[in-house]
């Protein structure tokens, strides 16, 4: 079964199983995505009704495109522009394609949460191991009450008349 989504302002058809760079879409790497903006739906010659699908998809990753250069010329006025742009994309792993109650149930927050405990532990044990710092060295009353030494401006050279 295919579909014709629009997303980021533009259409794309979809099956079970394919990549596409879109727009960027908000997430991270693993996160699942329904697209529900579904303009044609079919499987094999035949159209179906569209209403109530929903296409499920997973983020593989945040990415950028090519670089596209921008350049503005105005003929006999000196003026040279060049702008580059790479524009910030999506890559989308279509999962499934079907009705709303079939499609694949988001992935929630949750998993990262308990994820990021078990992060945080391996991270302070280390902290605990490590050696002890060293205190700063106390300063001096001398050094206390003098104040900072700006640096020297540089002289500029004299002019030499010809």
């Amino acid at each position: 079964m295919f579909a014709i989504v629009r997303t980021g302002g533009k259409q794309y058809r979809v099956a079970a199983g394919d990549k596409i760079a879109v727009e960027k879409i908000d997430g991270e790497a693993g996160d699942t995505v329904s697209l529900g903006d579904i303009l044609l739906a079919g499987d094999g010659g035949e159209v179906k009704s569209a209403d109530g699908l929903v296409v499920s998809a997973e983020i593989i990753a945040q990415t950028r495109g090519e670089k596209v250069i921008v350049f503005k010329k105005r003929r006999r006025h000196n003026y040279r522009r060049r702008n580059g742009h790479r524009q910030s994309l999506t890559l989308l792993r279509i999962l499934a394609v079907g009705d709303a109650k079939k499609a694949a149930p988001k992935k929630e927050a949750a998993p990262k949460a308990e994820a990021a405990p078990a992060a945080e532990a391996k991270a302070a044990a280390p902290a605990k191991e490590a050696a002890p710092k060293k205190a700063a060295a106390p300063k001096t009353e001398a050094a206390a009450e003098a104040p900072a030494k700006k640096p020297a401006a540089k002289k500029a050279a004299p002019k030499k008349e010809a």
